[in-house]
């Protein structure tokens, strides 16, 4: 956790929150927040809301853990409800998630389901679309990560798996929530430095992370005429579930981060404020963008 409750407060960013080593700690996918030491921060203590959300209503896919869970208590913290979709087993961290949005006195929906199917992504939306009544926010975050040594044990099995979540997830979605989105909507997904700096362990994942920026380059020409705005964001290495969880070998997981400038690994709570200002109207002027959060590890 962060050395302050107040992630406004003036502090040293070396210092900020923990660096490596970390001790090894392999989970089973999709992994638990609760399992990871040190354990993540996703601003539920330190995020304060300022209103540049209020009355939105968003759809945020894994927004149980990690990234995604960050997010969304962002935005609640910022007056909008709020639509998660994470796996059926992710239920218990959900739930907790759920607690944070209805402490804020917003709205909490929940859909769990398997993104890689394209008939749940058409009700992944019809529901949050229902439950919320209507839909301002939709931001493509859940991800799927294997680190595979070699070309050779990549299966085509886990290639396909990769691109469905990542990949066809986010067109099913997009395009399904798109009629439902007005002028002043906003389209946030979620990229990675592996798109422009690939890692030789993470092949299938790397080419997925390259799409979604082309994805979000051409979308945001298409619907730059209804008033929508399409942006990425491209994360480096954040302390997330996804990690120990089979996104990176365990001799990794023991170093991560400590190649960023600041020696460590990217905390969730840093990361949603640019999700948020992508969502709210101080980003009017922004589209078709990948915005890094990398550390100093990479320029774009």
């Amino acid at each position: 956790m962060s050395n302050t409750k107040n992630q406004y407060a003036k502090q040293n960013p070396l210092e900020q929150y923990p660096k490596p080593p970390f001790p090894r700690q392999p989970q089973d996918r999709p992994g638990s927040v609760h399992k990871m030491d040190p354990e993540p921060d996703h601003g539920e203590e330190s995020y304060q809301g300022f209103g540049r959300l209020e009355g939105r209503k968003a759809l945020i896919t894994g927004g149980d853990s990690g990234i995604g869970r960050a997010v969304a208590i962002a935005y609640a913290r910022e007056g909008a409800d709020v639509a998660i979709n994470y796996l059926p087993g992710e239920e218990g961290n959900a739930q907790e998630v759920v607690k944070l949005i209805e402490a804020e006195g917003r709205k909490a929906i929940t859909v769990p389901g398997d993104i890689s199917d394209e008939s749940f992504c058409k009700k992944l939306v019809e529901d949050a679309v229902e439950g919320l009544g209507g839909l301002d926010i939709l931001v493509n975050n859940a991800g799927r990560q294997t680190a595979k040594k070699s070309i050779a044990e990549l299966t085509t099995e886990q290639f396909d798996n990769t691109f469905k979540v990542n990949v066809y997830a986010l067109f099913w979605i997009s395009k399904a929530a798109l009629p439902h989105m007005d002028a002043g909507s906003a389209i946030i997904n979620t990229s990675s430095i592996q798109a422009f700096d690939p890692s030789d362990i993470l092949l299938d994942y790397a080419q997925t992370k390259s799409c979604i920026v082309a994805f979000t380059k051409a979308l945001a020409q298409q619907v730059a005429e209804k008033g929508i705005r399409v942006n990425a964001v491209a994360p480096g290495p954040f302390w997330t579930p996804l990690q120990p969880s089979g996104g990176q070998p365990q001799d990794k997981i023991e170093k991560f981060g400590s190649n960023t400038a600041f020696g460590r690994p990217g905390q969730p709570a840093e990361i949603a404020p640019m999700y948020v200002l992508l969502a709210s109207q101080e980003a009017s002027y922004i589209t078709g963008e990948v915005m890094g959060v990398t550390g100093g590890m990479m320029p774009f």
